[in-house]
């Protein structure tokens, strides 16, 4: 591409030295004398220009913008909208303006975006390694740093990200893998009251549900060794049918009088009378029990059990009842209160996520990231307009500066200088060249 030596006539350095106000005549004169080898430069250039152009990857770009949350309140809301009528507000209108016109938030989010969590996430999500083939982490952190562009509007607090890769999908994925790592990060670096209270809530509610799950078991337990369902009920059923069964033990008993003195003892049906009236008082044996005190286990909840459990009865005995509600009311009660604080901590639960979720700041995303289907990089028209003109002009220049070099008288020390050094260059080359031959 370089051109060959160029020399002029002395008719032409005469007039260059004579005219030394119309030189650009002249020089455009001495480049018109060599447009064959500037026209040959040229098309050389350009076709190299345009292979170079056309060699280059494509790149795509993928862009996003969000808004960060408002964090800053009524008040400065209030306080911004005055700041843009501060013509009329004086001082205060300045200073209002310039505590809220520089988006604090929006610097945190930018640097957030730019944090080494962030980016690592996303070179394991999408293997960048391998996509960049880099060895290390941090040389595919950088090279994802270069390709990511980060932007604000200081007026707007809009921030925009810009991700460029050789795919399309891949910019649109890394767009909106960026949006999702920040929201991972906001939750889980989220300080708010409402997290705190919804953890403890949490946790609290984990221990009660221990709770009330062994106050079950226990009156479970108890309800079984013990046949109690209802206190109340039974208490009240017994009473009825000790009732009836007394009644009817009366009943036969004055009618077995009557059978003595018609039939006499021996008679078949005194018989079957006595042995009626000795059921009927076994039966009204049993369900009114002994007063003997229950027998104990060790435990104040769980002492009470009855030998009813191994003879295979039905209900407790209508005197053991007064001694059984206390323990089945004390675990009832247990059982009722763990319940209801159950109940309660789950409405607080609830309503715990729901102001937590109002307090983790939320991105809103204004223009989703989108699948490019235009190129970004290489500008192959320009680069390679750029590539040839300056190819070009370099030619230009080679042929102006030798014609002026020319031009120069040879006693001229500054060019015996040049010659000099030229020479000394020239023969160091020659002697690292053929050392080099006997070497190989």
């Amino acid at each position: 591409m370089s051109p060959t030596v160029v020399t002029s006539s002395p008719d032409l350095v005469e007039q260059m030295q004579a005219a030394p106000v119309d030189s650009w005549i002249v020089r455009s004169t001495l480049l018109w004398k060599h447009r064959r080898l500037l026209a040959r430069v040229t098309a050389i250039a350009f076709l190299v220009s345009l292979s170079i152009a056309v060699v280059i990857p494509k790149r795509y770009k993928a862009v996003t913008s969000i808004m960060p949350p408002d964090q800053q309140g009524s008040g400065a809301m209030l306080l911004a909208a005055l700041a843009g009528r501060s013509g009329g507000l004086g001082s205060l209108g300045s200073l209002a303006g310039g505590l809220f016109s520089g988006h604090p938030t929006t610097a945190l989010y930018e640097d957030l975006l730019k944090s080494g969590t962030v980016s690592g996430h996303l070179i394991d999500r999408f293997h960048l390694q391998q996509v960049y083939r880099t060895r290390y982490r941090f040389s595919t952190a950088k090279h994802l740093t270069r390709l990511t562009t980060v932007t604000d509007d200081k007026k707007s607090g809009v921030i925009t990200i810009t991700v460029q890769d050789k795919d399309p999908v891949r910019a649109r994925d890394l767009a909106q893998g960026y949006l999702d790592e920040l929201n991972n990060l906001l939750t889980r670096t989220s300080t708010s009251s409402a997290h705190q209270e919804r953890i403890f809530i949490e946790n609290r509610l984990h221990s009660v549900g221990v709770d009330l799950e062994q106050a079950q078991l226990a009156l479970s337990e108890f309800s079984s060794k013990n046949s109690t369902i209802d206190i109340k009920e039974q208490t009240r059923g017994l009473v009825d049918a000790g009732a009836r069964v007394q009644g009817e033990l009366l009943v036969e008993q004055s009618g077995l009088q009557s059978l003595r003195q018609i039939y006499g003892d021996g008679n078949v049906r005194v018989r079957e009378t006595e042995a009626r009236i000795a059921s009927l008082q076994r039966d009204l044996q049993k369900m009114t029990g002994s007063s003997a005190p229950l027998a104990s286990s060790g435990t104040s909840v769980d002492h009470t059990t009855l030998d009813a459990d191994d003879k295979g009865e039905l209900y407790p005995p209508l005197r053991q009842l007064p001694r059984l509600a206390v323990p089945y009311a004390n675990l009832y009660r247990r059982v009722r209160v763990e319940e209801t604080v159950f109940e309660l901590l789950t409405q607080q639960y609830e309503m715990a996520r729901i102001e937590e979720a109002k307090d983790v700041p939320v991105v809103t995303v204004i223009d989703p990231p989108g699948v490019p289907e235009k190129k970004s990089f290489p500008p192959r028209i320009l680069l390679t307009l750029l590539l040839t003109f300056f190819s070009f002009a370099a030619a230009a220049a080679q042929i102006l500066v030798r014609q002026h070099w020319s031009s120069v008288d040879p006693d001229d020390p500054r060019k015996k200088l040049a010659a000099e050094v030229l020479a000394v260059l020239r023969n160091r080359l020659r002697s690292g060249a053929v050392s080099e031959r006997g070497a190989a």
